[in-house]
């Protein structure tokens, strides 16, 4: 694997340089900016001031922000408002622009910490897949300013289990990482990463399995033309950030250790003591469930205030499938508002 993945690097090095654009999310809700910062979009789904506020922080790797909010019938935010939640945030990570480069971990914790105090200074955070680590944490950084944690498919503790994605991050020598970034003039271009990954499960019959829709739905629907084009649509991510999150958290394993730092301190896990709900999807490729079950183990939060629950799903499955969405995220919407 990691051959291949040097044998890809050598020919994107010999081709034609990237020339993706930022484009604008495709959302699905009404929503509205609600705030501008340097590296997000914080996007107000509905507001209601006598509820606390509950902010999905997104992944920011491969893809944008619209993975939570999808479709219609594959949408983490409808899941989350029609179960009651109305006082709803999305982080919406922009694509880095060439100023954008030197950005790192501490610039997208120092944003997700204006956008908590923009939203009351204490609020639910939802960490979904990369943005999970991110929440975490946040969470473990600024502990009172977070109430309950919701922590979905998201990378902690990465020799706890494998994936196909840690094997890579874990056996690939960081100069190929470097040489991507070099690739990208400092960043890493979106369209690199989605050529390097080619995840073969992404098509035909795995495109409905991941959607949870029925499997006489035919190829040409629109649904599935519309996931083809979303998941050919990647964002550029900063190479400073990059380089950090593949050697803090994928090599050295900083995160699990207590060695990860955030915003000129160290981050113990320990310091996260409120009510925490751990969501992975049992066939997932890009997180193990171990990687992210192993939290309960590291947070300080009392054996009671902790919630568990394996979905039978792949990773994308935890945020767009419709059974998922329809059954078990009303749940953990439930759940926030009790806690």
């Amino acid at each position: 694997m990691v051959a291949a993945f040097a044998r890809e690097l050598a020919h994107l090095a010999a081709g034609e340089p990237s020339n993706s654009t930022p484009r604008e999310p495709r959302w699905t809700t009404p929503n509205r900016v609600a705030l501008e910062l340097p590296s997000m979009r914080l996007r107000e789904f509905s507001a209601d001031d006598d509820d606390i506020a509950t902010l999905v922080c997104a992944p920011l790797a491969l893809h944008d922000a619209t993975l939570t909010d999808f479709a219609p019938g594959h949408s983490l935010v409808a899941a989350l408002q029609m179960a009651g939640l109305r006082n709803l945030f999305v982080t919406d990570w922009r694509s880095a622009s060439p100023d954008m480069r030197f950005f790192s971990i501490d610039s997208y914790l120092a944003d997700l910490n204006v956008a908590m105090d923009e939203l009351g200074g204490c609020a639910n955070l939802v960490g979904v897949c990369q943005g999970g680590w991110m929440a975490l944490v946040y969470a473990a950084r600024y502990p009172g300013k977070v109430r309950g944690l919701v922590l979905a498919g998201a990378p902690v503790d990465i020799n706890a289990g494998e994936s196909e994605l840690s094997r890579v991050a874990h056996s690939a020598p960081a100069s190929m990482a470097k040489q991507l970034v070099d690739l990208g003039d400092g960043r890493v271009r979106g369209a690199h990463l989605l050529q390097l990954w080619r995840h073969p499960a992404l098509e035909g019959e795995a495109i409905r399995d991941l959607l949870q829709v029925p499997n006489d739905l035919p190829r040409s629907s629109p649904l599935i033309a519309r996931f083809r084009e979303w998941y050919m649509r990647p964002i550029d991510l900063p190479g400073t950030y990059y380089l950090q999150v593949v050697q803090w958290l994928y090599k050295d394993n900083q995160l699990a250790t207590g060695r990860f730092a955030a915003l000129g301190r160290p981050i113990d896990l320990s310091m996260v003591r409120g009510p925490i709900f751990l969501l992975a999807a049992r066939d997932d490729e890009i997180v193990a469930p171990e990687q992210l079950l192993a939290a309960r183990h590291l947070v300080g939060s009392k054996e009671p205030q902790i919630r568990t629950e394996i979905v039978a799903c792949t990773h994308l499955g935890l945020f767009m499938g419709a059974t998922t969405l329809r059954q078990t995220w009303p749940k953990i919407a439930r759940w926030l508002a009790a806690c």
